[in-house]
């Protein structure tokens, strides 16, 4: 079987390319479109993710605002600034940059957010709505697993769906928007740590989707051919010789790549469609969380 790769990098530039021309008229109409980013403590890996952001902000025309605060602030104060742009008409999207300082609670703090203005989707209030289905904005990672997904055009309906991983920001959010639809829904099993037996929910399954953390956990043989694998991990190894050996760099430190939780390699023959890491889920996640501050303005008075 010769499997299809699932571009990431191509479903993102449809998605932003459509945000443009919403965000043009939410500008003709008058209507801000700003996302305010909160840094607290310095982070190199934050950075990164921050100029990325900005980047691509600008590139869709919507305004991108960078808050620095300093290392030694604290929860209390944090929460006050939160709230300060809470009440700024001129903000219609709030994201909390991580990680922030060990002393400050990232829920407690993402939970003062304005639900209207939680980008990420990470307020009780939007998770709320999910249930529902009456979403204006869900966690961006689990939006892009679901978008991936349905991109490959195959019908949902019936068919057995294994979600690896709970977590609030993809598993339950994931397995909620697969089984939005009241009659065109696939079966959906979530699996977990705790799990007995992983393999064997997931050699029925029609799809899998794994985000958990755990390079090479699905292999070949714990997949059925014909599968539909979206790979939401993110792992960092090293890169080894022909021999097994880590291969060093010009500085005599060991190579590293990315990798997801799956056997891309093994996997990719017995697989219908298959997302790549990097270059699936990943740009796709950049890509919602722009959708979902175009959704937050366009609902905002």
């Amino acid at each position: 079987m010769e499997s299809r790769i699932i571009d990431g990098e191509a479903v993102a530039a449809e998605i932003k390319n459509e945000l443009k021309g919403e965000v043009m008229a939410l500008k003709k109409a008058e209507k801000a479109v700003c996302l305010a980013a909160v840094q607290a403590g310095e982070n190199p890996s934050s950075r990164v993710y921050i100029k990325n952001q900005k980047m691509t902000c600008e590139e869709l025309g919507i305004d991108y605002m960078l808050h620095e605060l300093s290392g030694q602030t604290t929860q209390d104060e944090l929460i006050d600034y939160i709230e300060k742009l809470n009440n700024d008409k001129n903000v219609t999207g709030i994201i909390l940059q991580m990680p922030l300082p060990e002393a400050i609670n990232p829920k407690a703090v993402q939970w003062k957010i304005a639900p209207e203005k939680d980008v990420e989707g990470m307020h009780p209030a939007n998770f709320g709505r999910l249930f529902y289905g009456q979403a204006i904005v869900s966690p961006c990672t689990a939006k892009a697993a679901v978008t991936l997904l349905k991109s490959t055009g195959v019908s949902l309906k019936g068919l057995e769906v294994v979600m690896v991983g709970h977590s609030e920001i993809v598993g339950k959010p994931v397995a909620i928007m697969l089984l939005d639809s009241l009659r065109e829904s696939p079966t959906v099993t979530v699996c977990h740590i705790a799990t007995k037996d992983l393999a064997f929910h997931t050699r029925r399954a029609d799809v899998v989707i794994v985000a958990a953390g755990k390079p090479g956990l699905i292999r070949a043989d714990m997949v059925k051919e014909g599968v539909i694998l979206i790979d939401i991990g993110i792992n960092r190894v090293p890169v080894l010789d022909e021999k097994g050996q880590p291969v060093l760099d010009e500085k005599g430190k060991p190579r590293k790549k990315t990798v997801g939780d799956a056997d891309f390699d093994a996997i990719r023959p017995k697989a219908s469609y298959i997302t790549p890491v990097p270059g699936g889920v990943g740009p796709v996640t950049v890509a919602m969380l722009l959708k979902n501050t175009v959704e937050a303005a366009k609902a905002s008075r």
